[in-house]
């Protein structure tokens, strides 16, 4: 176990993981009901699964729930068709296409997908161990799964688990799910999957 001391609370890198398919599912294959399209950035439907794209505009763009959540364990699973440079937020909020709060990231290798990252605060909280680099794989399907609960945050990655974060900051929010479309264009990326299983 590698542990890390983050402004004054202790993190924690864990090896193993696991995975499975539980909860909620908060998306239904046919159309965006349930969530909210904040920005230009396209989000749409089509066989099945949910697509974020680049737009005209090439800026942030974020799909939110519309519903709150405080504990819970969410899991999807994601294709990068195009760049791939995206994310999943959690207990956040959103002001038009400025949010605040954590993203657990979705990026190409050699991004840190699966580290936490916090908006318009202090960036980067953790990043997965360099050996796990080879985890997400580009053009194909991966599972994610997420859980938070209290001050703890776990992602894990085609059932390898990338970091294990105790942070005070995050064990005081709630807030949205929010997929995230980084700026920049050239990014496409498919989701499908996703089950959210709130913990009491």
């Amino acid at each position: 176990m590698k542990r890390l001391l983050l402004g004054g609370t202790l993190c924690a890198i864990v090896t193993g993981a696991a995975e499975g398919q539980a909860g909620q599912s908060i998306f239904n294959g046919s159309n965006l009901d349930g969530w909210r399209v904040h920005g230009t950035e396209l989000w749409y439907v089509e066989d099945g699964d949910l697509v974020c794209e680049s737009g005209p505009d090439e800026q942030y763009g974020y799909l939110a729930t519309e519903k709150i959540y405080k504990d819970f364990e969410l899991t999807l699973e994601f294709k990068q068709e195009a760049d791939g440079n995206s994310g999943v937020f959690f207990r956040s909020s959103l002001d038009g296409t400025r949010i605040s709060g954590w993203q657990a990231e979705v990026a190409p290798p050699g991004l840190w997908t699966g580290g936490i990252y916090e908006s318009y605060g202090r960036g980067w909280l953790i990043k997965p161990d360099e050996a796990t680099d080879g985890v997400v794989k580009m053009g194909e399907w991966n599972h994610m799964k997420l859980r938070v609960v209290g001050d703890r945050v776990t992602t894990w990655l085609n059932g390898v688990e990338m970091i294990d974060l105790v942070d005070a900051k995050i064990g005081e929010a709630e807030g949205v799910i929010a997929l995230q479309i980084h700026d920049g264009g050239g990014i496409r990326v498919r989701w499908r999957n996703l089950y959210v299983s709130e913990i009491e």
